[in-house]
């Protein structure tokens, strides 16, 4: 089992920069390719980003534009999203995943977080 726990999510401002974290326990950290999902109410979840068990693999949603950018501390046993120029848009839940394989689909992903809440203000 490996848990994973997010935080720093926040109410920010449209053109803001907000960066959220996702610590995680159980098994060995670097086993896991890492992804970022979001769910906006009223919508699916979505893929945002995700980084490959190195770190030095990486792909992204096309709705991100350069804007966000995922990172890993494996000695931290830590994920990080960095969001800037956040829009209205950009409203919704964050969710951390780990799973074996570097992909986009959430299939790809076995454990989950519990989510943290980003809300960007027009």
């Amino acid at each position: 089992q490996v848990q994973l726990v997010e935080s720093g999510g926040a109410l920010v401002q449209a053109g803001g920069s907000l960066r959220v974290s996702c610590a995680a326990s159980g098994r060995t950290f670097s086993n896991y390719a890492m992804g970022w999902f979001r769910q906006a109410p009223g919508k699916e979840r979505e893929f945002v980003a995700t980084i490959s068990k190195s770190g030095i693999l990486t792909r992204y949603a096309d709705f991100v534009k350069g804007r966000f950018s995922i990172s890993r501390d494996n000695a931290k046993n830590t994920v990080y999203l960095q969001m800037n120029s956040l829009e209205p848009e950009d409203t919704a839940v964050y969710y951390c995943a780990a799973g074996l394989s570097f992909s986009v689909g959430r299939p790809s992903y076995d454990y989950w977080g519990q989510g943290t809440q980003v809300t960007v203000s027009s």
